[in-house]
């Protein structure tokens, strides 16, 4: 199977007018089956985590095991991501990602048959979700890098855009039936269902049309590694885009594993009203990942991304306050589309500045502080609640932190307002 490692791509494109500017990525074939096979799959991915928060919950009763379980995701994300990075620029980001879809596919069954058999334990649950980690350490840099092979530099902030509309598409759709499902016939077929979402996905990278690939030349990797490091360490710009990137990874999405305790303990709303919950979050994120791709080329991206920054924290502190389901509804919708604002801006501007040669290794940190930090944060904090016996303080507690950072780089790093 042929592909390609170059950033031009290669593949027959509709006429730019005949596509309406929202979706202009979608003009390039290639991104089209990646855009629907995503869709698809990405939607039993969100349904997994919801049902397996739920399985999580109710066989152990502990939002420290709920913290454990994403801190085990993010682990392999940790150790392994800046390697993955190396290995991404070296080989074909192609058939890597096939690999690791087959591969997510695989522990995804897995984990359906345990709960179906009534055999699964929660340190089932824990080693499955520190495999799929280690997968993720590699997709995530891959998929980043990617995109702008199947879109070219002119067309790649409308495509991150629509990733993000993608992701958050199955985010609003994907909870709102893990929930239903969960409700009426437990967490298991949902396992099942995201297993076979990952066929959608794989028949998409196998119907691509790709140049042939051409591996670069080789070199020691832990020269290619320091040199990857060394470039952020020299660019002030991204290496400001990262710090921020990581506060909120850190500090502010650490209600995301611990949404089950407020849907059962603080809201009383039980597992239907925690998909509801994620699904409000999600909403609000595919509200700001079409917004950003209709209006993207237009937009001050420097102002919007600081303002986006700054105000999620404080959504995040109100949410863990109210105890009104429509109000936590609107907050956390809200949090969504500034979350989604802040992590697609910030994407985007990092791959417009770093050179094609060093965006797999500047792209495996940005995955680092994106999927490691945040489950890590996600552990400490439900370790935190189980000492201090409230889950929303410690919430609000951390956001509050992250803020403060925040406007520390606001401070520091104020060119970032004119990118």
């Amino acid at each position: 199977m042929a592909t390609t490692s170059g950033a031009t791509p290669n593949p027959a494109t509709q006429p730019a007018s005949r596509v309406p500017p929202m979706f202009r990525a979608l003009r390039h074939r290639n991104y089209r089956l990646f855009f629907v096979g995503q869709l698809l799959s990405l939607t039993g991915t969100w349904m997994q985590s919801v049902a397996q928060g739920w399985l999580v919950l109710r066989l152990s009763d502990s939002p420290a095991l709920l913290g454990l379980v994403a801190a085990a995701a993010s682990l392999p994300v940790l150790l392994f991501s800046l390697p993955a990075g190396t290995l991404v620029d070296r080989v074909s980001k192609h058939r890597l990602l096939i690999t690791t879809q087959l591969i997510a596919m695989l522990l995804a069954a897995i984990l359906a048959v345990l709960t179906l058999s009534g055999l699964v334990q929660v340190w089932h649950v824990i080693a499955l979700a520190a495999l799929l980690g280690t997968v993720n350490a590699v997709d995530g840099p891959a998929r980043q890098a990617f995109t702008v092979e199947m879109v070219g530099r002119e067309d790649l902030l409308n495509a991150i855009a629509l990733n993000s509309s993608i992701f958050n598409g199955a985010r609003t759709l994907g909870p709102a039936v893990a929930g239903m499902v969960v409700a009426l016939i437990g967490e298991g077929p949902a396992f099942a269902l995201n297993a076979a979402s990952f066929l959608f996905v794989i028949a998409g990278l196998l119907m691509m049309r790709l140049p042939p690939y051409h591996a670069p030349a080789r070199a020691r990797r832990g020269g290619q590694l320091r040199e990857g490091l060394g470039y952020i360490r020299s660019e002030p710009r991204v290496r400001a885009l990262l710090i921020q990137a990581g506060a909120i990874s850190l500090f502010c999405f650490v209600h995301i594993p611990l949404l089950p305790v407020f849907a059962r303990d603080i809201l009383g709303i039980g597992a239907s009203g925690l998909g509801a919950l994620s699904s409000a979050s999600g909403l609000g994120a595919l509200t700001a990942a079409l917004l950003l791709a209709q209006l993207g080329e237009r937009l001050p991206r420097g102002r919007l991304l600081g303002m986006a920054a700054l105000i999620y924290p404080g959504l995040m502190i109100a949410f863990s306050l109210s105890r009104w389901l429509p109000l936590s509804l609107l907050l956390i919708a809200l949090a969504g589309w500034a979350g989604v604002t802040t992590m697609a801006l910030t994407n985007t501007l990092i791959q417009s500045i770093v050179p094609d040669g060093l965006r797999g290794r500047v792209m495996s940190v940005f995955t680092l502080l994106l999927m490691g930090l945040s489950p890590m944060g996600g552990m400490l904090a439900g370790m935190a609640a189980q000492l201090v016996g409230s889950v929303p303080l410690v919430v609000a507690a951390s956001s509050l932190i992250g803020w403060l950072i925040l406007v520390g780089v606001a401070l520091r790093a104020p060119f970032l307002r004119a990118l």
